[in-house]
């Protein structure tokens, strides 16, 4: 059985440095049979996290009382074996489409918030990985953002896969080159 990846595409350039790390990891994927979910993100009507904790009510499903464009990426987290943030880093972390995402869905899927504090975490199983672009040094540029996200893995009982970044130092070079499609193609089979 292939495995299923929900994408959370983060961009404003649709086909800038974080749409071609993507686009290789998306054709290895499509090469071992994945069954991808996208998201343009940037495209979407998202709202941020009201903690209405009406999400909280059902401890069954993956969901949120909200009715905007996240409710297609709620069902297709919920459906996915992995899934894949791809972003540009903005100030070491996500541009706010994205950590409108990410909010949503930690609190849509984990049970923890309203009337039990055991409740469960319906992302527990699933993988998460990150796909990013970054201006600075990678060490220095996504490091807050790797972070976070780890933690987040282990609060929602995800596994974390890793971090894909790569680095643009100015406008005037090139972003992809065979080291980093090469470094792309790894990623995708840990996949």
């Amino acid at each position: 059985m292939s495995k299923k990846y929900c994408i959370i595409f983060g961009s404003p350039r649709k086909k800038g440095n974080t749409a071609s790390l993507l686009s290789v990891v998306k054709e290895e994927i499509n090469k071992k049979g994945g069954e991808i979910s996208f998201f343009d993100v940037y495209e979407s009507d998202i709202a941020g996290c009201r903690a209405c904790l009406g999400c909280q009510k059902n401890n069954d499903e993956i969901c949120c009382v909200l009715d905007d464009d996240m409710q297609p990426i709620l069902k297709a987290a919920a459906d996915a074996d992995v899934i894949i943030f791809a972003a540009p880093i903005y100030i070491w972390s996500a541009p706010a489409p994205v950590k409108a995402v990410i909010d949503r869905l930690v609190y849509s899927g984990c049970k923890y918030y309203g009337d039990d504090p055991y409740g469960p975490s319906l992302f527990e199983g699933k993988q998460l990985a990150l796909i990013c672009a970054c201006g600075y040094p990678v060490e220095k540029a996504a490091d807050l953002y790797e972070e976070e996200m780890k933690r987040y893995c282990k609060h929602t009982k995800m596994e974390y896969i890793g971090m894909l970044c790569e680095r643009q130092r100015n406008l005037k070079e090139p972003f992809m080159d065979e080291e980093k499609k090469l470094r792309a193609i790894d990623f995708a089979k840990l996949l």
